[in-house]
């Protein structure tokens, strides 16, 4: 490694004449000096030179390992936004299935409620029948039963029959209120045998007397208030039996 002083070469002495001009011993003893400093010159310029090559071999690896971080830097960096566009991605997702699950809850809190609703009017409407059975109601007699079977009915009906032994009763039943020109037929409840139905009629009919003649089995009217009946089937008679 050169020093890092500067380098001076040695001032040249004076040289004493002789007779014929200057002494050849010094001269050659300067010439030889000069040329020790001028060879040293050139040994501290080319280590110079060598150092400096190292340096600018050593920057220029720096500098490939600088290129090499960066790019490294960048595919994490594409990495990492492709995480967070999956994790949000993933978020959104789970915000959906979150707002159909609680629409979900909310449906079957609704059900619930609209058959809790059904079941205490249901309840109701028994607990009725029953005070008016313990008070001594008496079924009605043959007049009043040819009254009902007289009434015309229209518009939208509600109408409850059971107990029904099974699915097929059920369905001789619906085909048979069909025939009476009801539109609009729907099952609305079929629980524990008995069952609710909606129709809609668009004419006046002699509802009760058109089932007694078409249902597929006999039945007793045990209520007809306004636009709500309630029919109980006549468990005793056999399954071939029509109404009367």
């Amino acid at each position: 490694m050169p020093s890092e002083g500067a380098f001076t070469v040695p001032r040249m002495a004076s040289f004493k004449r002789a007779l014929l001009g200057y002494r050849r011993q010094e001269v050659d003893v300067a010439i030889a000096a000069r040329d020790e400093a001028i060879s040293a010159v050139e040994s501290h310029a080319s280590a110079a030179d060598a150092e400096l090559a190292s340096l600018s071999e050593m920057v220029i690896e720096r500098e490939r390992e600088i290129r090499g971080l960066s790019e490294r830097l960048r595919e994490a960096n594409e990495r990492h936004a492709q995480s967070i566009a999956s994790l949000q991605s993933v978020s959104e997702r789970l915000e959906d299935i979150q707002e159909q699950a609680r629409g979900q809850a909310t449906r079957i809190r609704m059900k619930a409620l609209r058959e809790a609703v059904e079941v205490s009017r249901r309840t109701q409407e028994l607990a009725e029948l029953g005070e008016g059975a313990q008070n001594g109601a008496e079924p009605a007699d043959a007049g009043g039963a040819e009254a009902a079977l007289g009434e015309l009915f229209e518009g939208l009906i509600k109408l409850e029959i059971g107990p029904l032994g099974d699915f097929s009763q059920l369905v001789g039943f619906e085909n048979a209120v069909g025939r009476l020109g009801a539109s609009e037929i729907s099952v609305e409840r079929f629980s524990e045998g008995r069952a609710t139905l909606s129709m809609q009629l668009d004419e006046p009919v002699e509802l009760l007397r058109e089932l007694e003649e078409n249902a597929p089995f006999e039945f007793n009217i045990r209520r007809t208030a306004g636009d709500n009946l309630i029919l109980d089937v006549d468990e005793d008679q056999g399954p071939e039996q029509h109404a009367a």
